[in-house]
C-alpha cells in the first residue's frame, strides 16, 4: 500500500480550509462545463483542484483513489500513486500543504481584510454591470488547481476572472489557451509537458469581471493595490513574495543553481500591474557585484520592458537568485493585436506581438534545457530563434537557427487576428481558423498576415477585441 494521506492546512495551522477555496454554491453553471460530477459542497470543491493539480503535475494515482473529506477546519486528502510515481506524489504533498498554509496563500486573505476595511478600495461598481453582461463581483480567489510540485517555470499576472471561479477552472480560459500554443512552437509539444508551465500567480488574487473576451475597467484595479495590499510586510499581507518563493523553489529543482524562471506578464500597453509591482519591489535591489537587478536608464530610472531579462532575489534572505524575463500578457497580443506600423510607445504590430510572446515561451524552455543558463543567453538564443538577431529590437525576420520562424509568426498572427465568440461555452473566445488553416492563408499570402495592409481584404469575423454593441 502506498497511499499518501495529509491535511491542508496542517494541524495547529490555526486557519480554516473554508478560507481558501471558494463554496460550491458561487459555481455556475454546476457540473461545470465539460464535468459530469456535481459539486455539492467545500469537500467536492477541494477534491476538484487537487485533483486538477495532480493532473497538471503529471503525477498518475489509480482511479477513484483521491478522497477528501472535512475534519473540522481542515480536509483530509488521501490518494495511491500509481507504481513510479511515489516520490512525486509526496513531493506533491509537501508542496500542497506549503501553499495552503498561514505562512503562504493565508496571506491573501489578510489582504483582502485590509482591503475591504479601507473606504472605497474594494469593488467600486458593486450594484453595477461592468461590461454589459457581467455585474461586478468580487471574490478572492487564489490559484488553485495548478501544478504544485513539477512545474516548470511561474508565471505572474494581473487577477483572475470571476468566469475563472464561476466555472472552477482557473486553466480553461483563452489566456491558457495561447499561451499553449506558443509552447506548443517553441518545441514543447507534449500535452503533459505543456500544463507543467501552468502555473500562475496574480498580483491581485481577486476573481473580478473580465477576460480576454472583454476588458474590465483596469483603473479599479490601480497598480499600487498589489503593493498596498498583497506585498506589505505589515499585518502580514506579503503574499505575492511569499507564494513565488514557495512555488519558485519545488523540490524537484533543489539540485539547481537557481530557482525556476520567472515570467512577469504585462505592458504599458495592456495589463501593466504586475511588471509595475516588480519594478517597485525591486528597484533599488543590487546584486553583490554592484549592479542593479532591473537595468536603468539614462535618467537612472529602473525598467521592465518587455524581453527584459536578468535575475532578483525574491527576498533578502532568498538562497537562490530567480531568473526573469518581462512579457506581454499571454492574451494582449489576441485582445489588441492589429496590423500597423511598429513605432515606439504605440501597441507593436502583431508580427512584433507574436515574436515577443514566442521569445518569452523559448526563454522558459532554455532554462528546461539548460538550468545554469544566464537569463541574458536565454534570452538571446530566444530573440536569434524568433526576430532573426540577438537583440530582437526589429520587425521579425529570417532567422539563422530556425528556418521557418516567419511561417510559425504569420500563422499565430491569424489565429490571434481572426476570432469567434462562443457565449454558450468555455473559452468563449476561440481563434476562427485552426493552425493549418492559418498555414495555408499565409502561404498564399507570401507569409504576410496582413496582407493589402491592416484589414484589407481579410476582414474580422467578428471586431477585435470583441465588442458587445
Amino acid at each position: 500500500m502506498t497511499e499518501v494521506s495529509y491535511k491542508i492546512p496542517k494541524e495547529n495551522d490555526g486557519t480554516d480550509i473554508r478560507d481558501y477555496y471558494p463554496s460550491a454554491s458561487l459555481i455556475s453553471p454546476n457540473p461545470p462545463y465539460g464535468k459530469k460530477n456535481l459539486i455539492k459542497d467545500r469537500a467536492d470543491v477541494v477534491k476538484h483542484y487537487t485533483y486538477s493539480s495532480l493532473a497538471t503535475d503529471g503525477v498518475e494515482i489509480v482511479k477513484d483513489s483521491l478522497s477528501v473529506k472535512l475534519e473540522g477546519t481542515a480536509c483530509k486528502i488521501r490518494f495511491e500513486p500509481k507504481k513510479g510515481f511515489k516520490k512525486q506524489a509526496e513531493d506533491f504533498k509537501t508542496c500542497h500543504q506549503a501553499v495552503i498554509s498561514k505562512n503562504c496563500a493565508f496571506k491573501a486573505l489578510n489582504g483582502t481584510r485590509a482591503m475591504q476595511a479601507t473606504p472605497g478600495a474594494w469593488n467600486p461598481m458593486s450594484g453595477y454591470k461592468v461590461n454589459k453582461s457581467e455585474e461586478s463581483l468580487w471574490e478572492t480567489f487564489l490559484p488553485l488547481g495548478m501544478p504544485l510540485a513539477r512545474q516548470r517555470s511561474v508565471t505572474l499576472l494581473h487577477y483572475p476572472p470571476y468566469g475563472a471561479l464561476k466555472s472552477a477552472d482557473y486553466l480553461n480560459n483563452t489566456t491558457l489557451k495561447r499561451w499553449t500554443r506558443l509552447l506548443k512552437h517553441v518545441g514543447i509539444k507534449d500535452k503533459a509537458e505543456q500544463k507543467r508551465y501552468w502555473s500562475i500567480i496574480d498580483v491581485n488574487p481577486i476573481a473580478a469581471p473580465g477576460s480576454g473576451e472583454s476588458e474590465y475597467p483596469n483603473d479599479y484595479f490601480p497598480i499600487m493595490m498589489s503593493s498596498v495590499f498583497f506585498d506589505n510586510d505589515e499585518g502580514g499581507c506579503d503574499y505575492i513574495r511569499s507564494m513565488l518563493e514557495t512555488n519558485l523553489n519545488p523540490p524537484h529543482n533543489d539540485s539547481n543553481p537557481y530557482t525556476l524562471p520567472l515570467l512577469v506578464g504585462g505592458s504599458l500597453l495592456y495589463d501593466p500591474q504586475a511588471p509595475a509591482w516588480f519594478r517597485i519591489r525591486y528597484k533599488d535591489q543590487q546584486h553583490d557585484d554592484g549592479s542593479y537587478a532591473l537595468p536603468r536608464n539614462s535618467f537612472g530610472e529602473p525598467q521592465v520592458n518587455i524581453n527584459q531579462a536578468g535575475f532578483v532575489r525574491i527576498n533578502p534572505e532568498s538562497k537562490k537568485l530567480t531568473p526573469y524575463m518581462i512579457c506581454n500578457h499571454m492574451v494582449a497580443a489576441g485582445v489588441t493585436g492589429k496590423c500597423c506600423p511598429n513605432k515606439r510607445d504605440t501597441t507593436p504590430d502583431i508580427r512584433v506581438y507574436e515574436a515577443q510572446d514566442l521569445v518569452a515561451a523559448s526563454f522558459l524552455k532554455q532554462y528546461a534545457d539548460n538550468p545554469q543558463i544566464k537569463p541574458e543567453e536565454a534570452r538571446q538564443a530566444a530573440c536569434l530563434e524568433w526576430f532573426g538577431t540577438k537583440d530582437g529590437n526589429c520587425a521579425p525576420q529570417a532567422s539563422p537557427t530556425r528556418t521557418d520562424n516567419l511561417e510559425v509568426i504569420c500563422a499565430l498572427a491569424q489565429m490571434d487576428l481572426f476570432i469567434t465568440y462562443r457565449p454558450d461555452k468555455e473559452p468563449k473566445v476561440v481563434p476562427k481558423y485552426k493552425y493549418k488553416e492559418a498555414l495555408k492563408r499565409c502561404r498564399e499570402h507570401a507569409q504576410d498576415p496582413c496582407a493589402e495592409g491592416c484589414g484589407g481584404k481579410w476582414e474580422l469575423s467578428i471586431p477585435n477585441p470583441v465588442s458587445y454593441d
